[in-house]
């Protein structure tokens, strides 16, 4: 496969999608991953080399905006972030595609409707394996078919939890999760959320797109390959080549058609590295002549919140089933939007002591063992001025949060309701920079060239060759997880691949 007809570059969600939706179609597939396949060792059901020693976080630093080094916390493994995900495979609210009003600003529209999207989302859950139900969240948009598996059963602590919600007249709903809970406790009591994924427990990237993909033996995965930069023909019209790493050497692939799909941050990256004809993007990069590769960085704002009972132990061993969107479209009192609650995995002493250094691991572990472990979310809002640069080798980034005031009111409306809940000691504290808390809208979509590298399809209005396909074509975070909009729209981008022959 010297000259495949599609260089694939990542194995995420978007990667890995895009590949199953276009296996089949007789074109040959290059998909280029930089990571290697996860390896099964004692480490990967061990929360201390998890969450206190950092076994799997990558060697490599970016930069803030100023100066200050950190360690990301994303992941270069085969099926990308998504081996360590929560699993948690749900849609955006039917509102999330309309402009909508936030405390700090207006979250921008899609640029088309949910009615056009859902037949996508319906198709992405039965990939996903997912499991839900229906007819328990308020939010809930349509669904042309239900959910092809009932629920993850709570434990009885959640149980519980989820009762004593609804005994304040709220609605707890079944998290849609794409986790087979007897396969995945075969292999380890312990929660998935942020535990690498090496059996056949969770449904990620890896083992459910990407392995019915590479059954088409038209497509080939090359691990170890780290995209360096892409080529454009002299008229900027088209990606002419795909320069890469791998095992210390540089190498070049020539396809007819790029599908980018590295990730927020990296797909942009890639973009910004990459050599600008002068007459397309002001040496900006490619895809960049609206000046937005970068530009619109969001990454949810978020917080942990511990609701403690030391009169009662929670003995669940995953934990995350539960959510709450009683405040997702108003704050409850007639006011703007706040944002989703969503359990946790369950988390132990070595947890807390990645972000409680100094407290004695016994009262860790008390604390741990009578908690139960909420997930606070709330929308950041785009802005040109949150972006994603390079400055030489170094990735830097400029995040601006935004909307600040809906975290602040959903921390303070879910205090009060755990402690109504009985209680007594609600603790909270908010996720940093280097949680990868769902990085998205670096290279977004939308109808005019001026103001978006993408078409509605995710193609490149400069470049008719280039496909972008993982969260960065976003036009906004909403407040859930976006795993599933992901793979939703990379089936209906290689069906539209698909119709248009792009690949004759």
């Amino acid at each position: 496969m010297t000259n495949p007809d599609i260089v694939i570059i990542g194995s995420g969600i978007g990667g890995a999608t895009i590949a199953s939706g276009l296996a089949g179609s007789g074109a040959s597939i290059l998909m280029l991953e930089r990571g290697e396949p996860l390896p099964a060792t004692p480490h990967t059901r061990d929360t201390r080399a998890i969450f206190v020693d950092g076994h799997y976080r990558p060697k490599e630093m970016w930069r803030e905006a100023g100066g200050a080094a950190f360690n990301p916390g994303n992941y270069y493994y085969v099926g990308g972030n998504s081996k360590f995900y929560g699993a948690v495979l749900i849609r955006y609210r039917r509102e999330d595609f309309s402009a909508m009003e936030h405390y700090g600003g207006v979250s921008p529209a899609w640029p088309f409707s949910y009615e056009e999207f859902e037949p996508w989302y319906s198709k992405a859950e039965q990939l996903f394996r997912v499991r839900g139900a229906l007819g328990e969240d308020p939010t809930e948009p349509f669904h042309s078919i239900p959910y092809p598996f009932g629920p993850v059963p709570d434990e009885p602590p959640i149980a519980r939890a989820r009762a004593e919600l609804k005994g304040l007249g709220l609605h707890p709903a079944s998290l849609p999760l794409g986790v087979d809970i007897d396969a995945w406790l075969k292999d380890g009591k312990t929660g998935w959320d942020a535990f690498p994924n090496t059996g056949t427990g969770k449904v990620d990237a890896q083992t459910g797109p990407l392995a019915a993909a590479l059954a088409d033996r038209n497509i080939r995965l090359e691990t170890g390959a780290h995209v360096e930069h892409l080529e454009a023909s002299s008229d900027a019209r088209t990606i002419t080549a795909v320069h890469y790493r791998q095992n210390g050497a540089l190498k070049k692939v020539t396809p007819k058609l790029v599908i980018l799909a590295a990730g927020a941050i990296n797909s942009a990256v890639i973009l910004l590295r990459s050599p600008s004809p002068s007459s397309k993007g002001g040496g900006n990069g490619l895809a960049n002549r609206s000046d937005q590769v970068g530009r619109n960085f969001m990454n949810h704002n978020s917080s942990a919140m511990l609701a403690i009972d030391p009169r009662r132990r929670n003995t669940s061993v995953y934990q995350k089933t539960l959510m709450l969107n009683d405040y997702y479209l108003s704050d409850g009192k007639g006011g703007k939007p706040l944002g989703n609650v969503q359990l946790l995995g369950k988390i132990d002493g070595y947890i807390l002591r990645a972000n409680v250094k100094l407290a004695p691991k016994f009262a860790l572990d008390f604390m741990a063992g009578h908690a139960v472990d909420w997930y606070l979310m709330c929308e950041d809002l785009p802005d040109p001025e949150s972006r994603i640069m390079v400055d030489g080798k170094d990735i830097v980034m400029q995040w601006r949060r935004s909307n600040m005031q809906s975290l602040e009111g959903l921390t303070k409306v879910m205090r009060e309701n755990f402690r109504a809940c009985g209680y007594p000691i609600v603790l909270s504290r908010p996720f940093d920079k280097r949680t990868p808390s769902h990085q998205c809208g670096t290279v977004k979509m939308g109808d005019d060239p001026a103001t978006s590298p993408l078409d509605p399809f995710c193609r490149s209005f400069d470049h008719k060759n280039l496909f972008v396909v993982d969260a960065g074509f976003l036009p906004n975070s909403a407040a859930v997880n976006p795993a599933l909009s992901i793979a939703a729209q990379a089936l209906r981008v290689a069906d539209h691949i698909r119709k248009t022959d792009l690949v004759a």
